[in-house]
């Protein structure tokens, strides 16, 4: 962002302004994102949508082709239905060559336009391979401020599994019959982040029916969640099959995380793992190492994050400047 680049008057400048302007605000807000990032206006809106949460966050991930679209779409006819906001965040993998990404998951959505309660947004993953970019992250903290549930679609190539787990309430982990995903997932140790597994295109019979035993027992062998067994649920979202099935675990789970407190902290160590990752991604992890060593109070960090990268991207650049002049 340019210095002192004036902040554009048809965007909010405050919580109170998105959520009045509804989805022509919450579109120019996410294409901010982008323009202006680093400015302090977008960083105090950040904060500040971090601190003040409605919706719900239901991550899912798995590999291509699973039906990841398919199941967005019955969830938002399902929101709707109970006449909850939705926002989805659908993540396309970026090119590792050009950078470039197709965006095409919003094309597999079918949504209503002129519906006010619904707004989709694409994003590339950027340098994230499969999983969520900076500018996504802080994507789902301004729709979770303003709708009651958000959806985030990822594409499964191994990173979007710990990235979902960065902003998600609730991970929904896909799994394709006759894929060998159960085992290629149990390898990676990635069967230790869901909080729900769907088998999609239970129609397909015994061969969905194998693979549910097959997760079923690779989850025998990880490690217990506390209060909270990790269901394994058959789904056709072409039938709807099991759909209901989804939406009530999902509901059980939020109650579980909200009833024993574990909601609160698992938000906000997601925010300090956020933070962390962001800070070793810039500086290092001799760079974290010396922040940590001096004296920096995360629990404050953790508050305003945005605001704390920024502060600290600003130190360490005049750090270098005069150390260079030197």
């Amino acid at each position: 962002m340019k210095k002192g680049r004036s902040w554009p008057r048809s965007a909010p400048a405050n919580l109170e302004d998105l959520r009045a302007g509804g989805k022509p605000a919450l579109a120019r807000l996410l294409s901010a994102i982008e323009s202006y990032e680093g400015h302090p206006q977008l960083i105090s809106l950040l904060d500040e949508a971090l601190q003040n949460p409605i919706a719900r966050v239901i991550a899912l991930t798995g590999p291509p082709g699973v039906g990841k679209s398919t199941l967005t779409n019955a969830m938002i006819s399902e929101y709707r239905s109970a006449e909850k906001s939705v926002g989805v965040i659908a993540v396309d993998p970026s090119s590792q060559v050009t950078g470039g990404s197709l965006l095409g998951d919003r094309t597999r959505l079918s949504t209503d336009p002129e519906d006010q309660k619904i707004f989709v947004r694409s994003m590339a993953a950027r340098d994230r391979l499969g999983g969520l970019s900076e500018h996504a992250i802080a994507a789902v903290i301004l729709m979770r401020a303003v709708m009651d549930r958000v959806i985030v679609e990822s594409v499964g190539i191994g990173q979007s599994e710990a990235d979902v787990a960065l902003v998600a309430d609730t991970c929904v982990l896909c799994i394709q019959p006759g894929s060998g995903d159960s085992l290629q997932f149990m390898k990676a140790g990635i069967m230790e982040l869901p909080d729900i597994i769907c088998v999609t295109k239970a129609d397909m019979g015994d061969v969905a029916s194998r693979a549910r035993a097959d997760v079923e027992g690779a989850m025998s062998l990880s490690a217990k969640r506390g209060d909270w067994k990790v269901p394994v649920l058959m789904l056709s979202a072409m039938d709807n099959r099991g759909l209901s099935e989804l939406i009530e675990a999902s509901d059980r789970h939020h109650s579980v995380l909200h009833d024993n407190g574990g909601l609160a902290v698992q938000r906000r160590d997601q925010v300090k793992a956020w933070l962390v990752d962001q800070l070793k991604m810039q500086f290092g992890q001799q760079g974290v190492a010396v922040l940590k060593n001096s004296g920096v109070r995360w629990e404050e960090a953790a508050k305003r994050p945005f605001a704390f990268k920024q502060e600290t991207s600003e130190t360490f650049a005049a750090f270098w400047k005069s150390f260079s002049e030197n």
